[in-house]
């Protein structure tokens, strides 16, 4: 075994001093009501450091970001103008005003403020609403839930650099976030309304993307009415939803060609605008044109704002996929490729738009040349199913995310790929998404209305990062603090400006997303506020390891062949249903492990440092506790894999604790200096080590007679005198939403012959 490899060369390379220094913490973590520091990983086994790619690699994935990050970005130029301009152009000299906040919208919020200042604020190299919170909580403690271990730290994915003292500000902010309940729940009600946001944004990018391009056929087929434009995206759209649980395999490189061709074709026919038409419109990298735009149109000019924000669309979107690809990559790929595209695109247009005004509602399929035309409408249906692919597969990541923090009831998820990570499929969502897009499309059949519920989902969203993003700035990056300042006198007084003019159009299909976020928000926070009362009543009524004792002394008690794994929650402590499980069958299996699974605030946990053991009680037992560590975006692989690394781990924390034993009696001898308590010594190790031997024995024999889960399934009610307000949160809401989804055994996916499931009903 690898743990017997590392035993054994211990001797050469060091590891017995490393013993030595846990034998020194023993005291100290005797006092943490933690797993024993020689359960842990012995440092040095293995090296998790990120190593930089080569350029070649980061080549490569520029090139495959174009097909995952930019279908949603890229599509904008299809309703932009038609978005802005809802009552028609009155003044030809107001398209340079327009293409000016085009031109520097996109370079100051996305390209200034995302490319090369928000990606940096990963966690791990995970973006995201979630990859923010996650690393303000390893910082500072605001969490609700007490399931913190003095080991945790050890994980190499969770360090983060700590405040000096001399960097007052940072730990004075740390210290208010961590005392104060408000901010606690602030936060946590900012990610879930983020969260809530993305993924209405994962409803609406589908909506108005096939909308827009399907409806570029009335060019041709003028009969064609919008009804019926809309009935055709709405087959595909269901056609795109139906085929989500096959995945998409080798998304990168199979839509990158198509997207790639998708920014050429733009580009290059927005230059032949630019040329033919009017290229004087270049004039509008002036900003003095936004401010005449504003004087000749002052309300209107604010209220056109909501389709300006529009060419910013799916940026969020960039800064949550960058888990599968590396910044470098993305800011290649941006600034080589799209950046240039788009604005050769928005610029063409406006100079077509300078000599056919009134053209401006079909302005991207006007804008064509002839001989283009059905080649480009195939490339842009084709690139507006690539954009709504890539906002569903987000969405299903978010959620994903959700699930493993406690914030969103369970359901089923399915890993599409065994090759490429974070593609994953959750059945009940798609189906929900499915009838979401539908409804919407077949409902307000244009994209004006869907582009005015858009741009106010993509605003709240990138205010909530910037939100995150200071506080990030201050605590763990510790930014001058007149960095900080300009960041958010820049970049956050623009967005709130934006916010202002989106949310006009509250009652013009703008309530689309809030009332989406509103919908999640609730389910979300009943689920967690439940889910958190659920965990300090189990973590108040944990049993005492003293228990196994009694049990095990009692004369009608039996040990069962087999490896039992008591699944819970629970990372302190026996859970209070085992009193349950005890009470009705008064047996336990040769080998008994209590699994916690627990969810780190960080975005993966290396292999190597997933498993803590601890032993409960006498070695003649063989009860020991475990807690299974995953990151938000981790595999929770299949129960084969999960038990085969499961004993691995415990055979050779066995070892290690048997070393360490050793070490330990050495020790003690060698202080004594005595050659017959040396004597006593050797027979005390030898002892230790035919100990040794007959429970690693036990343990090959348990596993080969089977493992069998025991999985607690807890009722939860409010407990009596609650008042009205507590009992419809936990008797009806979450108790339908618990019943109407997914239970354990089916997230775990463990069969159901080795499966025991235990019941109990929690009073909170």
């Amino acid at each position: 075994m690898p743990g017997n490899a590392v035993v054994e060369a211990g001797e050469e390379t060091g590891h017995g001093h490393e013993l030595r220094g846990k034998m020194d913490s023993w005291g100290k973590l005797r006092r943490l009501d933690s797993l024993a520091l020689e359960s842990g990983k012995i440092p040095g086994r293995s090296g998790h450091a990120r190593k930089d790619p080569s350029w070649e690699t980061i080549l490569k994935l520029a090139f495959q970001t174009i097909g995952v990050v930019y279908g949603d970005i890229g599509t904008s130029p299809l309703y932009v103008y038609s978005s802005t301009f809802t009552n028609g152009i009155k003044d030809t000299d107001d398209i340079l005003g327009v293409l000016s906040l085009i031109i520097y919208t996109f370079t100051l919020i996305t390209v200034c403020k995302y490319v090369f200042i928000v990606l940096w604020a990963n966690d791990n190299g995970d973006g995201g609403t979630f990859a923010l919170y996650s690393l303000i909580c390893r910082y500072a403690k605001v969490g609700f839930i007490p399931t913190e271990q003095a080991e945790d730290k050890d994980v190499s994915n969770f360090r983060l650099e700590l405040p000096s003292t001399r960097m007052k500000r940072a730990s004075k902010l740390r210290s208010k976030l961590e005392g104060s309940t408000f901010a606690k729940y602030a936060l946590l009600l900012i990610t879930m309304l983020g969260t809530s946001m993305v993924i209405g944004d994962g409803v609406l990018t589908p909506c108005i993307s096939v909308l827009s391009a399907v409806g570029g056929i009335q060019q041709k087929a003028p009969s064609l009415t919008q009804e019926k434009i809309a009935w055709i995206s709405a087959v595909i759209l269901i056609i795109l939803f139906l085929v989500q649980r096959f995945g998409t395999d080798r998304v990168g490189y199979t839509f990158a060609p198509i997207i790639f061709i998708w920014f050429l074709f733009i580009g290059l026919i927005g230059i032949y605008n630019f040329v033919k038409f009017d290229p004087l419109v270049i004039k509008a990298v002036n900003p003095k044109y936004i401010i005449d735009y504003f004087r000749r149109n002052k309300k209107d000019a604010w209220i056109s704002l909501g389709g300006v924000v529009l060419c910013i669309t799916g940026t969020e979107a960039m800064f949550a996929d960058l888990g599968h690809f590396t910044v470098r990559s993305i800011q290649i790929s941006m600034c080589s490729i799209v950046f240039p595209s788009l604005m050769c695109a928005y610029t063409g247009q406006a100079s077509y738009l300078r000599k056919h005004p009134l053209d401006v509602a079909t302005t991207f399929y006007k804008a064509i040349p002839g001989p283009l035309y059905w080649p480009m409408f195939i490339v842009a249906v084709a690139a507006a199913v690539i954009a709504s692919q890539a906002m569903i597969s987000g969405t299903f990541s978010i959620i994903q995310q959700s699930v493993s923090l406690g914030c969103f009831p369970r359901v089923k998820i399915v890993h599409t790929s065994t090759k490429y990570e974070g593609q994953v499929y959750i059945p009940e969502v798609n189906f929900l998404l499915m009838v979401a897009c539908v409804a919407v499309t077949l409902g307000f059949k244009n994209t004006v209305k869907i582009g005015n519920a858009y741009g106010i989902a993509v605003v709240f969203v990138m205010l909530l990062t910037s939100l995150f993003l200071v506080l990030i700035m201050i605590m763990i990056w510790k930014t001058n603090i007149i960095l900080v300042v300009a960041y958010i006198t820049v970049f956050v007084s623009v967005e709130l400006f934006y916010l202002s003019s989106v949310l006009y159009k509250f009652d013009q299909g703008g309530y689309l997303p809030l009332a989406f976020a509103a919908v999640l928000m609730f389910i979300m926070y009943i689920w967690n506020s439940v889910y958190r009362k659920k965990y300090l009543y189990e973590f108040e009524n944990k049993v005492a390891p003293e228990k196994i004792h009694e049990v095990a002394a009692e004369p009608g008690f039996r040990r069962l062949p087999g490896l039992g794994l008591f699944c819970s929650e629970l990372v302190h402590g026996i859970p209070p249903i085992f009193t349950q499980y005890i009470s009705n069958v008064p047996a336990l299996h040769s080998v008994l492990v209590f699994v916690s699974i627990k969810s780190l605030p960080i975005s993966k946990v290396s292999a190597e440092e997933r498993f803590l053991f601890r032993r409960i009680g006498q070695r003649e037992l063989a009860v020991f506790r475990c807690v299974v560590r995953y990151g938000y975006t981790d595999l929770r692989g299949e129960h084969g894999s999960f038990e085969k690394m499961l004993v691995e781990k415990l055979i050779e924390f066995i070892k290690d604790e048997a070393t360490f034993s050793a070490k330990a009696n050495g020790r003690s001898a060698s202080m004594q200096g005595s050659n017959s308590v040396g004597d006593e010594g050797e027979v005390a190790e030898d002892k230790i080590e035919e100990e040794v031997e007959k429970e690693l024995q036990l343990v090959h024999n348990a596993y080969r007679s089977g493992v069998v889960y025991l999985l607690g399934e807890s009722e939860v009610v409010a407990a009596k005198g609650s008042s009205l307000g507590k009992r419809v949160v936990i008797d009806y809401a979450y108790n339908i939403l618990r019943r109407n989804l997914r239970q354990g055994a089916g997230v775990l996916s463990v069969p159901h012959r080795r499966l025991l499931k235990v019941g109990m009903t929690y009073e909170i």
